[in-house]
């Protein structure tokens, strides 16, 4: 992996107020822009009964639904190659409020769109387009924002900082559950279905808004100010850079997020519908306020995980956190059945360790160097998301046909790969210490 030359590397020097600024106001937009992108699946079951025809089985309204869920990560990685590029080149501040844009406008459309019972196919077909956008932008959100941070601190604290940062962006989620809950207790299921779940994405265009007022008062990064001062930006395109000289950063950054999503896909998101299902048959509410408990766990988590990656270094972190992971998943999805009072407690240690992920950022920004670092991210991150994030709903929800354990499997399969990953990075940190 790639190391930043030292004489661009950023200063040995505690956090100051303006890191703290600095990181404030990334995570806080990052949250309501992430609340756009993921409010969509906390009222999948609604929006498939009103998007698609009443007599479709319900597995596979559930997958036609998800489809339209996976979609959003099928176009990141051209909205993030895009951006990516001009970030590289043109600074990252401008296209860290320009994905914004990009997700406020769909959201609110999204809120205003009328259903299938009134337009016919229309209605799954405009409900697809918006995903595709709001996909798009989420592509260069999320790479963005990390790049954005860990190029404002000191070399010691960039593990601290992404983790923060990816803290916020589950906040975002938290955020999104809070909502829902909100909305599921004050209506009536009937009110729901007629007019109240258009709120929260009628809310999502005011996020949107905010974030962008928001982001007004960030500076671009040191890092980049100074790749611009020696005139050391790529002289080629990114991108292909990325690709002819840093293969093994992109194949252990694609792997890193398959992980990654494993855990916020189906952990996170998925699991409040699958626990309203008639497998475990827990209530909108109380489903949702378990996974609010989860999500408050994750984002504690996340900040842990990238504090003890600066600490520890992140073969520790993915070592012991994949394994935390794979025992308090697979006891939560095996234990609702017969003990569904252990729900809060169960979810709360599994999302304790999703936060894992808050370590991911943290080796895929070590692993570029800064001239190509924010197109070898977001090419790796959502090419991954889109391939492994794209397919997992669907995945999962082909696997609840043949096994209402299917989920326990998926995240199982996927916490032997990371725990894979933590001993190959160990290794690499010994090699380089």
């Amino acid at each position: 992996m790639s190391s930043v030359p030292s004489s661009i590397a950023q200063p040995a020097r505690p956090l100051t107020r303006n890191d703290y600024k600095t990181l404030s106001l990334s995570a806080l937009g990052g949250a309501l822009e992430f609340y756009d992108f993921i409010i969509f699946v906390f009222f999948a079951t609604v929006v498939g009964k009103l998007f698609f025809p009443v007599d479709m089985p319900e597995w596979l309204r559930m997958m036609q639904t998800f489809g339209i869920f996976a979609a959003g990560y099928l176009a990141r990685p051209l909205g993030g190659i895009i951006m990516a590029h001009f970030g590289d080149l043109l600074g990252r501040k401008k296209m860290f409020t320009l994905s914004i844009f990009m997700m406020a406008v769909p959201t609110l459309i999204m809120g205003l769109l009328p259903t299938y019972a009134q337009i016919g196919m229309w209605a799954p077909i405009l409900l697809l387009l918006m995903r595709v956008i709001q996909g798009a932008a989420i592509g260069g959100e999320v790479p963005g924002a990390w790049v954005f941070v860990s190029e404002h601190v000191p070399a010691r604290h960039i593990g601290y900082a992404c983790g923060t940062l990816t803290c916020g962006l589950t906040a975002g989620i938290l955020l999104g559950s809070l909502v829902a809950t909100f909305i599921n207790s004050i209506y009536t299921p009937i009110e729901v279905a007629d007019y109240a779940w258009r709120i929260p994405f009628l809310l999502g265009g005011v996020f949107g808004l905010l974030s962008v007022y928001l982001r007004r008062w960030l500076h671009e990064t040191p890092v980049f100010a100074e790749l611009q001062l020696r005139k050391a930006l790529a002289e080629e395109v990114p991108l292909k850079a990325v690709l002819r000289d840093h293969r093994g950063a992109v194949a252990i950054s694609m792997l890193l997020t398959w992980l990654l999503s494993a855990g916020i896909i189906v952990v996170i998101l998925m699991t409040p519908t699958i626990l309203q299902s008639a497998t475990f048959g827990f209530p909108a509410a109380v489903a949702l306020k378990a996974n609010s408990l989860a999500i408050v766990f994750l984002s504690l988590g996340c900040v842990g995980a990238g504090a003890l990656a600066d600490r520890f270094g992140a073969g520790w972190v993915f070592l012991l956190g994949s394994l935390g992971l794979l025992i308090s998943s697979w006891t939560l999805y095996h234990s609702l059945g017969a003990h569904p009072d252990w729900l809060f407690p169960l979810y709360a240690v599994t999302g304790l360790f999703v936060g894992t992920i808050g370590a991911v950022p943290y080796v895929m920004v070590k692993a570029f160097p800064p001239a190509v670092r924010f197109s070898g991210l977001s090419f790796s991150y959502n090419l991954s998301y889109a391939i492994f994030g794209g397919l997992t709903p669907m995945v999962v929800t082909f696997m609840l046909k043949s096994s209402p354990m299917g989920p326990s499997w998926y995240v199982g399969i996927l916490c032997v790969m990371g725990m894979g990953m933590g001993l190959y990075l160990l290794k690499t940190e010994v090699r380089r210490g």
